[in-house]
Order: C-alpha cells, then sequence, then structure tokens
C-alpha cells in the first residue's frame, strides 16, 4: 500500500510539471509513513513540506495542489485524502485493501518480507572473534546474538553475506595461554606457584590433563630448570608483566620443538570449545580465518603503505603516518626488534578481506575497541581502499545480574559466567532475543530472573505464545472436524472487518518494512519490538474476539487472519534465531 501511495503522489507532481503547474527540475524523495494516529489516516506523507521551497509554494498550498491532482484521479483503495497542520497529507485507504497483505503472506509464507530478487552485492560480517584463550562469556554472547541476527537480516534483504571468525591464534596472548597450560601439567608433577597473570580458568586444567593423557612425561622439565633466573612475580613484589613473559619465554626454551604442541593442544582445545559453543546457540560461520595464516599478507601490506608513502623509521621502530588520515597519532607496525605489531596483522587482514571482493566490510567488536576504527580505517585510505567500504558496530557488553548483585568476569581468574551457562540456565531463545532488544551500541542489564519468566513482561516468551496460542487454535479446530478457506477466509474477512481485524493487517504490512530498515540500519533490535507489537495486537484480539467463531463466515475470516499472524510471527523468530513453538 505504501508504495501504491508513492505511485500516486509520483504521478500527481509529474503531472503538475508537465502543466508547468510545478518546476520542471524538482529533488525530492518521497516519504510515506504509515500513521500512529488512527484519526489521522492510514499513512501519511510530508512531500508537501519537503518540496515547498523548490517549488516556490507555502507548504499548504502545495498540498492543496498535490491534492487536488490526486483526487482528480480517485484510485478504488483510497478512501479520502486530507491535509493536516502546516502541510502534511494524509491517506485513509478502504477496508478492503487493508487485507491484500493477507493473501500475500498466504502465497509467500516463509518467503514473505525477504527481498523479491538478490541484490548483487557481497558482504562480510565479521563478529565475535574473541581470543582463543578461554570459554565465550556472556559479554561474547551478546556480539554473537547480534552478529548473526545482522547477517540473516541481510540476506533476507537480499544480500550476500559471509560470516566470518577472526582466530587470533597468534601473539602474546596465546603464547601466555600456552605457558599456562604447560605450568599446570608441570603442577601434575610437583607443586609450584602459578603466576598471577597466568590463565587460571578450570578449563586450563582439563587442557593440560588431556595433554598429560596424550603425551604422558613429554613436556616434563626439572622444578629448578624451569624456574631458576625468573625475575620475582607480581605477589614477590615484581612485575607481573615480565614474569609471565620470562616464563613464556622459559617454555619455548626447554621444550624447543615441543613448544608448538603444547601451544596448538591449548590452541585447538579452546577453539573446538568455541565453535561448538556458538554452534548450540544458532550461530555458524562460513569462514574461521587464521591470523597466523597472515604473515605473507603483512610483509604485502607495508610494502604497500612503503610504496604510498606512508611508513617512516623512528628509534629503530617502523611507523604508519595515520595522522595523515585523522588519528590522533602515528603507529607502529614493527618493533625495534623486528617484530610486527597486533595492528600491521589487522592491516594485513583488512586488505586481505578487500582483496577477496566484498562489496563492503562490517566488522562487530567489543566497545574497548573504539580506538581501533579510526586507525583501521586510515590504514585502507592509506592503501587506496575507500574507507566508507568498511563499517565498524560496536557492541557493549551485557552485565549479568543475579538478584541485585552483579557478577564480574575475568577470563584470567577464571571466575566468569560462560555463555553456555547462561545458555543452559534461560535457554537459547531467551539469550538470542534479550540480547538484541536494545541497540548495539547501548549498555544492557541482563535480568536473568525476567528471561525465565512465563509473563507479559518477559518479550520473547510474550511473542512465542502468541504463535503457540494460534497453533493451538488450529489443532482444536481440526479436532472439530473443521477447516478452512483461505479464499473464503479473505472475502470474509472485506465483510467482517471490525477495529480488531484492521489494526492487525495494518500491523501485518509494515513487516516487510520494518524487515528492510532493520537490514539495512543494522539494528535487530527494530524487528524485535515489531514482533512485540504483533504479538500485543494478537492477544488483545484473540481475547476480545471468538476465533472459532460458530458463523462460517465469521469463523473463516477470523482463522485466515490469525495463519497470517502465526507466519509472519514465525519469520520474524526465525530471522532472530529464536524457535516459534507449536505449543507452550
Amino acid at each position: 500500500m505504501k508504495d501504491l501511495i508513492s505511485e500516486l503522489v509520483q504521478h500527481a507532481i509529474i503531472k503538475l510539471s508537465e502543466t508547468n503547474q510545478l518546476p520542471a527540475e524538482l529533488n525530492y524523495r518521497i516519504n510515506i509513513d504509515a500513521s500512529k494516529d488512527k484519526t489521522h489516516g492510514d499513512f501519511a506523507s510530508n512531500i508537501a513540506l519537503v518540496l515547498a521551497k523548490q517549488a516556490g509554494f507555502a507548504p499548504r498550498a502545495l498540498a492543496e495542489l498535490i491534492v487536488n491532482t490526486l483526487l482528480a484521479s480517485p484510485h478504488e483503495n483510497i478512501e479520502k485524502i486530507e491535509i493536516a497542520g502546516p502541510g502534511f497529507i494524509n491517506f485513509f485507504v478502504n477496508s478492503a485493501s487493508n487485507f491484500t497483505v493477507i493473501e500475500s503472506i498466504l502465497e509467500k509464507k516463509a518467503s514473505f518480507g525477504r527481498a523479491e530478487s538478490v541484490q548483487n552485492l557481497n558482504y562480510q560480517v565479521e563478529f565475535v572473534s574473541a581470543n582463543p584463550t578461554g570459554p565465550l562469556h556472556v559479554g561474547h554472547g551478546r556480539g554473537a546474538a547480534y552478529g548473526a541476527s545482522v547477517a540473516d537480516l541481510l540476506e533476507a534483504a537480499g544480500i550476500t553475506v559471509t560470516r566470518e571468525y577472526y582466530v587470533n591464534d597468534a601473539g602474546r596472548q596465546m603464547n601466555i595461554l600456552a605457558a599456562s597450560v604447560w605450568l599446570r601439567y608441570l603442577e601434575s608433577y610437583f607443586p609450584l606457584t602459578f603466576p598471577v597473570n597466568g590463565y587460571k580458568g578450570d578449563y586450563i586444567n582439563e587442557i593440560s590433563a588431556d595433554m598429560k593423557a596424550q603425551y604422558g612425561d613429554r613436556f616434563l622439565k626439572a622444578h629448578q630448570e624451569v624456574f631458576i633466573d625468573l625475575p620475582k612475580d607480581e605477589n614477590e613484589g615484581g612485575d607481573k608483566e615480565l614474569y609471565i613473559d620470562a616464563i613464556v619465554s622459559k617454555a619455548k626454551h626447554l621444550l624447543a620443538e615441543d613448544y608448538e604442541l603444547v601451544f596448538q593442544q591449548g590452541l585447538n582445545a579452546i577453539v573446538n570449545d568455541i565453535r561448538d559453543d556458538l554452534a548450540g546457540f544458532g550461530v555458524s560461520y562460513q569462514n574461521w580465518f587464521s591470523e597466523a595464516s597472515l604473515s605473507k599478507d603483512i610483509d604485502v601490506a607495508l610494502a604497500r603503505l612503503d610504496k604510498n608513502g606512508h611508513l617512516y623509521t623512528q628509534d629503530g621502530a617502523v611507523w604508519f603516518r595515520s595522522t595523515t588520515f585523522g588519528d590522533d597519532k602515528d603507529r607502529v607496525v614493527k618493533r625495534d626488534n623486528g617484530e610486527t605489531t597486533y595492528f600491521a596483522s589487522d592491516i594485513a587482514y583488512h586488505l586481505n578481506k578487500f582483496e577477496r571482493g566484498f562489496d563492503k566490510v562490517i566488522n562487530i567488536w567489543g566497545a574497548d575497541h573504539h580506538g581501533y576504527i579510526p586507525r583501521v580505517k586510515a590504514a585502507l585510505e592509506a592503501l587506496d581502499i575507500d574507507p566508507t567500504r568498511l563499517e565498524v558496530r560496536l557492541v557493549q557488553f551485557a552485565i549479568l545480574y543475579r538478584g541485585k548483585e552483579r557478577v564480574q568476569m575475568s577470563t584470567r581468574s577464571g571466575s566468569f559466567v560462560t555463555l553456555r551457562e547462561l545458555r543452559e540456565e534461560v535457554g537459547n531463545d531467551a539469550a538470542r532475543f534479550f540480547y538484541v532488544t536494545r541497540k548495539a551500541e547501548q549498555h544492557m542489564d541482563f535480568d536473568l530472573d525476567l528471561a525465565k519468566s512465563e509473563s507479559k513482561d518477559n518479550p520473547v516468551y510474550y511473542i512465542q505464545y502468541a504463535h503457540a496460542r494460534i497453533a493451538s487454535m488450529l489443532r482444536k479446530l481440526d479436532s472439530l472436524g473443521l477447516s478452512v478457506d483461505a479464499k473464503a477466509g479473505l472475502n470474509a474477512l472485506t465483510s467482517i472487518a471490525q477495529e480488531g481485524e484492521i489494526n492487525l493487517a495494518k500491523l501485518l504490512t509494515q513487516y516487510p518494512e520494518q524487515l528492510q530498515t532493520a537490514a539495512m540500519n543494522l539494528e535487530p533490535h527494530i524487528l524485535t519490538h515489531y514482533l512485540r507489537d504483533l504479538a500485543s495486537e494478537f492477544h488483545t484480539y484473540y481475547n476480545s474476539n471468538k476465533v472459532l467463531d460458530d458463523n462460517q463466515e465469521t469463523r473463516d475470516g477470523r482463522v485466515t487472519l490469525s495463519i497470517a499472524v502465526k507466519q509472519v510471527l514465525q519469520n520474524g523468530l526465525q530471522l532472530l534465531g529464536v524457535n516459534a513453538p507449536e505449543e507452550m
């Protein structure tokens, strides 16, 4: 209906231009919005306000001109057109046109709301990408739910999407993980004081136990050999960072070629756990990209930056002149010891992404990565890549509460709530839905009690219950030996329609636009709010009307409408990774 009204307004403006009542050259975009206030009609347009200055008219006078042109060629679906306020044009549609959407829903089913054709666009969405140094915690869960929903919405909008997880399998933190696994392995042979800055979770013990079961005493070294000539740890009044780095160096020296086995033991165990955890959460990827595979790409990226004149050497280190592109300071890409930095890997990774042919790259990062955005965009520009092709969305941490007590999280100390634990407590559906009910950049308090409650206040339960309620009603219809003729139901809706039916139909009409808006703005919360409104409207309607009415015409119309609501609820929940249960 919005497209129809937009087309009618477009034709009116063209006709006015052809008759020299409006200038021939006008720059505008027609916006048609669903009216929130029923007294203002079903749809409204601000086109007269948008065009007034260009056209040389007062907004209301221009609105009158457009409306008179529209009324000169009336359309069967438009019942009335009015001008409101300074020049808004309100459209009232006839009752029958409200229900044309039902036929479309029944015909298209699962594809209703999705783009009619695939766009010639190829996007990459990279999300979660947590360091494989421990299990995913509830903070990672929000990024997972958001990224998966964004990817699914973009696909529904007709865009080809590649989902990617960037595995940080190189660098200092991974070496600390390997050293932690090795020390727990040694601890099974003799007592030792574990480093303050080592990874301490129970999962480290499990990995080291598996390693011992597989390799026996292959990695065993004497206590004195391991701990001689080390600096003091923090609990001895020393520097914990220097101490853990010294432990890493000792592990590499003593284990020699076996160090890689220990390193891979920790890495593989945690990456496999992350894969399983995300798969259990309904999140999958087309590609798991290894940071360690970037060694050649780093050389290529730095060589290109150097060729373009954006690198310089100072104090033995190589710097990227990122201030040229708006960053607040220049960045080191190669240290004075010849090692490249994490930022150099980032540059190479993004060059690799765009050389794979993606039209747009969407990075979903934790909010603590805010400072990385200008430097990465600066690097892209220096590499002659349009930085607007990279879009970064920051996801704030989800703060978990048990009652009024906030749960602290730390992957080093091991005292954190994992995503798996959250899923086990509240279920996948509640977790997936709750995570995306707010804008990603907004802080979120995750209320465990609400997520588990079976009440109207729990949005996911309320929506799922609406779907299950319709399924239950259809089972009852079948048990009564009754059936519904969809065609008869569509015809019946026009004659039986009252406020409840019309309100539901109008909401159903909005679904494709809500989906498109959520996709293009990367904001799945728009869809959660829409589904909540649709469920609420249906519950109100169901409680006020006997759907399985004794009168066949009334029953056919109401059941047909309910089936359409059920389908749209299912379609929307699926895009959010949430089940649409047949019974609850």
